[in-house]
């Protein structure tokens, strides 16, 4: 019995036409593609990675870099993007070398195929507790924020401010 079943797999798989087979991994990946929203570019650290809608399954810190809901996108005057990846061990620590940043290290996003140019402009750790205490400014804002590496439950902070690109 089980080898008649077998069979039967296998034939199925030899007369299926190799689009069906194949459809349906490349529909996760026109997914992904779909949800990215632009990228992050971090060249001290050689960091370029994808960044994805708020509302994607794809923007969560188990994946990938993260936007925050409570972010307010650059298009807006005055805006505050928050991105969280994890640092440590593994594939997923994106962030991993974000404590090698220094005050003036530039920092670029892509958002909707629009280049935003940051620099360091703040940096600092605060416990954990759900909030990071920002300081607003009157430019666009992007707060980077990863685990302490230094310290249990704290957080580092990166604060950037848009860096004027007639200079």
């Amino acid at each position: 019995m089980v080898k008649r079943i077998l069979l039967i797999i296998l034939i199925i798989t030899f007369l299926l036409p190799k689009e069906s087979i194949t459809t349906k991994s490349n529909n996760i990946d026109n997914r992904k593609q779909d949800a990215m929203i632009g990228k992050i570019v971090i060249p001290k650290i050689n960091l370029n990675r994808p960044l994805f809608d708020i509302e994607s399954e794809e923007n969560t810190i188990e994946k990938n870099i993260t936007i925050l809901k409570e972010s307010t996108f650059p298009e807006h005057k005055n805006s505050i993007m928050i991105i969280a990846a994890h640092s440590g061990t593994g594939e997923i620590a994106y962030f991993n070398e974000l404590d090698k940043l220094t005050e003036d290290d530039k920092i670029v996003l892509i958002i909707k195929n629009k280049k935003y140019n940051y620099i360091v402009n703040e940096i600092w750790e605060e416990r954990k507790n759900g909030y990071i205490n920002i300081n607003k400014s009157n430019k666009r804002q992007l707060i980077l924020t990863t685990c302490s590496p230094t310290k249990t439950n704290y957080q580092l902070v990166i604060n950037c401010i848009e860096k004027d690109v007639s200079n």
